[in-house]
């Protein structure tokens, strides 16, 4: 734990890392949502994941991405030198993006089952 406070280029890096990661929710982070075409090689035709296996895979990596927020913030609690305040508020913005972006896509799910579920055949 720095006892002198956070210099202005560790702030200035906060905020660039949080601005990056608002532009681009679909992104949440590395790879946060799995493409639903994966490629083995360039002879190979591509291999499609089912609709479900994606849907767990983001959900999975949204879980993973709380519980290591959670984890650093405990560290952090705990007096823990390696962990810094700034890594922790990185990392719980990260987990709260990840997880807003992940009800809004539950939310788009609904309204469309609710608007084919309305159609007249």
């Amino acid at each position: 734990m720095n006892a002198g406070g956070i210099d202005a280029q560790r702030i200035s890096s906060m905020l660039a890392q949080l601005r990056a990661a608002a532009q681009k929710p679909e992104g949440l982070g590395s790879a946060a949502i799995a493409s639903p075409v994966q490629k083995t090689n360039a002879a190979a035709p591509t291999s499609q994941v089912s609709f479900s296996d994606a849907l767990k895979a983001s959900l999975d990596q949204v879980n993973n991405m709380q519980l290591q927020s959670e984890k650093l913030g405990q560290d952090f609690a705990m007096g823990n030198d390696n962990v810094s305040l700034s890594d922790v508020m990185i990392s719980g913005q990260k987990a709260n993006i990840a997880f807003q972006a992940t009800v809004q896509v539950r939310n788009k799910l609904v309204t469309a089952y609710q608007d084919m579920m309305n159609m007249q055949v």
